[in-house]
């Protein structure tokens, strides 16, 4: 599968971002401004480990003789953390080829300018060239968004270990200094906060789009950290308390699911995006108090189950951009605009790291489940593509083949399926894109 996708984005998309497998073309986005080749940056480890070398030294090729950083677009500095930086970094860590340190620590610096307001907090938009920032129009009030800020510390902790420049270290040491000082409703983080005041602008709470990896982040900068991080340990485990006490719901059928939390009225869908939290609350459960660490671990295996329902529960047996458990819906989307997949990884992340601390088979049968899905509905002659409407028999396809699919889904289908000795979980930390950035205790010994 990993070859099909790269071998068609190399053949009619090759340097641009994506692959459009129906009309055969490339996709360049606004996502990254002039930045390209996200596809590449995004498969580097996947090409890797998979042992496709071939494949991976036409992208190291690309990569030093192709990828300019000397951008003038608007560019997501959240996507092009997790995606361009989170990508550079698990190269180099694997390979120890030096081109990709160069790059990443190049690209490091561009971003620092978004840090440069009042508070601290970074802004959503940045442009790499001239280093302006601002934020989302559609962010309430000129809002950052949680997930975005809080989706940085993996990164740019690395990128200060590498440059031994402590400015990156710093800058997402400043946002978890403010979050800690700044009160919580019930607990909760909401996902709109002002960089001007540093204050909340209003209280939506999900650990679905605009909430999700910030969580993942605190408890994987524990574990980074080799367990020596005591105040990213702290913010995770409260907060999942909050998480559990205002969150965690049981619909009539038996599901356990996340609801979002609006200024306190509880709204009953769980996002696609949402879905990580099984492999989150897994991979937390050891280090949690020791009552609650098999509570943990059983939550994790629930919140997995129900997202593995989304995906039975419709023709395609893939699951719904969101799903909902209202008006009778028991993990089935009622929207027309909800019913969309875009090949993306979350429940298939939560199988791959389920299977590795429990080893229930039920793992590996729905991810291949999900892989005889892919085959079936999203394969297309020029690669693989989204689709409209999961419920639909006769399928329609969006013609977008994500970079995360080569980076996230097919590297946890990969994983699944593999050995555990196969980027181990004791000394790997994956980033939200799914790439592996190596422990420090590991790091310093390899350095």
């Amino acid at each position: 599968m990993m070859k099909f996708a790269w071998d068609n984005y190399k053949h009619y998309a090759w340097g641009k971002n994506e692959l459009r497998p129906l009309t055969r073309n490339g996709h360049i986005g606004t996502m990254f401004g002039g930045l390209r080749g996200a596809s590449i940056i995004d498969s580097l480890d996947t090409l890797y480990i998979m042992d496709l070398l071939e494949e991976y030294e036409e992208a190291k090729d690309w990569v030093e003789n192709n990828l300019d950083l000397n951008s003038n677009g608007e560019s997501s500095l959240f996507e092009v953390n997790i995606r361009y930086v989170g990508g550079l970094l698990s190269a180099y860590y694997l390979t120890g080829n030096e081109v990709f340190k160069k790059k990443v620590l190049e690209l490091g610096e561009k971003l620092l300018p978004a840090f440069n307001t009042p508070t601290g907090i970074p802004r959503g938009v940045i442009n790499l060239g001239s280093g302006t920032s601002w934020s989302w129009g559609w962010a309430s009030a000129g809002s950052s968004i949680l997930a975005e800020f809080g989706t940085l510390h993996l990164e740019f902790v690395h990128l200060s270990e590498l440059s031994n420049n402590p400015v990156f270290r710093e800058k997402v040491m400043n946002i978890r200094k403010l979050l800690n000082k700044i009160e919580k409703p019930h607990g909760l983080y909401p996902n709109f906060l002002s960089p001007v005041t540093g204050n909340w602008v209003q209280h939506h709470v999900s650990l679905g789009g605009l909430g999700d990896s910030f969580y993942e982040y605190l408890i994987k900068s524990y574990l980074m950290s080799d367990k020596t991080d005591e105040e990213a340990k702290k913010m995770y485990y409260s907060a999942l308390e909050a998480i559990e006490a205002n969150l965690v719901q049981q619909s009539p059928g038996g599901l356990t699911y996340l609801a979002e939390w609006r200024g306190g009225i509880l709204d009953h869908k769980m996002g696609h995006l949402a879905c990580f939290a099984g492999g989150m609350l897994g991979i937390g459960a050891e280090d949690g108090a020791p009552e609650k660490k098999q509570r943990y671990l059983d939550l994790a295996g629930e919140i997995t189950h129900t997202c593995h329902e989304s995906y039975t529960r419709s023709a395609t047996k893939l699951g719904p951009e969101a799903f909902r458990f209202d008006a009778g819906a028991e993990a089935t989307a009622t929207r027309l605009s909800e019913r969309y997949y875009i090949l993306r990884p979350e429940v298939i992340e939560s199988y791959m790291y389920m299977w590795r601390l429990t080893h229930d088979p039920k793992y590996r049968e729905w991810g291949w489940e999900a892989v005889e899905a892919l085959e079936k509905h999203c394969r297309v002659e020029g690669g693989y593509s989204g689709i409209r409407d999961v419920y639909a028999s006769a399928v329609s396809h969006d013609n977008m083949q994500q970079s995360f699919f080569l980076s996230e889904t097919l590297k946890y289908l990969y994983l699944l399926f593999s050995d555990d000795d196969l980027l181990p979980l004791q000394d790997w930390v994956f980033n939200t894109e799914d790439q592996p950035e190596i422990f420090f205790c590991v790091c310093i010994l390899k350095t």
